[in-house]
């Protein structure tokens, strides 16, 4: 098993995670394993990629699972993108890791 660490790492004030997004899937979820060659944690959700749907699910699966406000989630890069950059305020990187291998 490959942990999430590859993908994360701290910053001012919250974490950051890349995400390898599988837009228009039949079932949601995150995370959904770990790609090696984008160093990203993979979450696939139903919302197609279109008018911001799929950001605004990518938003409310990771603030669920994580259990933080969806206020605690920003897409700061790859708005338009599969490879994505989050931020999630009011998390360190060992807890966001810890999190996301357990879930894997």
């Amino acid at each position: 098993m490959t942990s999430a660490a590859c993908a994360v790492e701290n910053g001012d004030g919250c974490v950051y995670c890349v995400l390898d997004v599988h837009a228009g899937s039949k079932r949601e979820e995150f995370p959904a394993g770990v790609n090696i060659w984008r160093n990203a944690v993979g979450c696939s959700i139903r919302a197609p990629p279109v008018e911001g749907k799929a950001n605004k699910a990518i938003v409310k699966l990771v603030s669920s699972v994580l259990s933080v406000p969806k206020s605690s989630v920003t897409i700061v890069s790859g708005q338009t993108s599969s490879v994505k950059r989050i931020c999630i305020a009011g998390m360190d990187k060992d807890a966001l890791v810890n999190t996301l291998d357990s879930c894997l």
